[in-house]
């Protein structure tokens, strides 16, 4: 589909990808899972919710994919080192994923369909390697609906800028709101939304949330591409992050950071 990943994998984007684990990424998918399920989590990342989610389904299997090659040796890495046996990892297309009908009983992909031009694509095909009454689970963030204190204008301006090198991309931002809409029209129907939140409001995760925020600004592809696209330069993007380290320092920081859900059965 010829998408374009927003983020990229700078180092900054990294930390963020490796700090997610399944308690605080896919607590809603927990209860739906069995001993000796076999599960497929499409865009793993460096592999920290996948390791975590086989220790939930051993000794049944999990298969982690995504699309370039760095990322998977990141996610061996991580495997090796955690020494988890149940897990392979693979890069694999989300539009083709290569697998039989009726391969898996869960399929999971945590902020994956924010970044692709066509969702309910990608969808359909994770559909089509669920196994009957198999278990869909897919968690997005909504830009829109992120909310911090105190205000500044800066920031707002990140926000607005994060929509318009998205909009560029054929991305959607705002996906949360959109996944139960997505997974009927791939063909779902009982599918269940939800939503919960990451929250950054004591001084250390301020800390990491506002560095992390203010290193992708200048320097991952979301920077590139806003600069490419011709929709910030540098100058402004420097003011940014500076806003993102002045947050991080207020004792009444607050960052909410809203994820919409939905659980589906094939």
């Amino acid at each position: 589909m010829g998408d374009t990943y927003t983020h990229g994998h700078h180092e900054s984007v990294l930390r963020s990808h490796s700090w997610r684990t399944a308690e605080n990424s896919a607590a809603y998918l927990l209860g739906a899972l069995e001993s000796g399920q076999r599960l497929l989590d499409v865009g793993c990342g460096p592999g920290t919710i996948t390791i975590d989610l086989a220790s939930h389904v051993a000794p049944g299997s999990v298969v982690g994919i995504d699309a370039t090659g760095e990322v998977i040796a990141a996610a061996e890495q991580t495997r090796r080192t955690a020494g988890t046996g149940n897990v392979t990892f693979a890069t694999g297309d989300v539009y083709a994923l290569g697998f039989a009908d009726a391969s898996f009983d869960v399929v999971h992909a945590h902020q994956v369909l924010q970044h692709l031009r066509d969702p309910v694509a990608a969808l359909g095909e994770m559909r089509r390697v669920l196994r009957p009454a198999g278990v869909l689970a897919a968690r997005d963030s909504d830009y829109a609906a992120f909310a911090w204190a105190p205000a500044d204008p800066r920031l707002s301006r990140w926000l607005e800028l994060y929509h318009q090198v998205t909009a560029q991309n054929g991305a959607e931002a705002d996906a949360g709101r959109r996944l139960l809409g997505w997974a009927q029209a791939a063909g779902f129907s009982d599918a269940r939304a939800s939503s919960s939140t990451w929250t950054f409001a004591d001084p250390e995760s301020r800390t990491w949330w506002g560095g992390l925020w203010a290193d992708r600004v200048q320097l991952s592809s979301f920077a590139d591409q806003a600069v490419a696209y011709g929709l910030a330069d540098a100058h402004e993007l420097g003011e940014i992050a500076a806003a993102w380290r002045q947050w991080a320092l207020q004792p009444d920081g607050f960052f909410a950071v809203l994820h919409g859900e939905v659980l589906a059965r094939r």
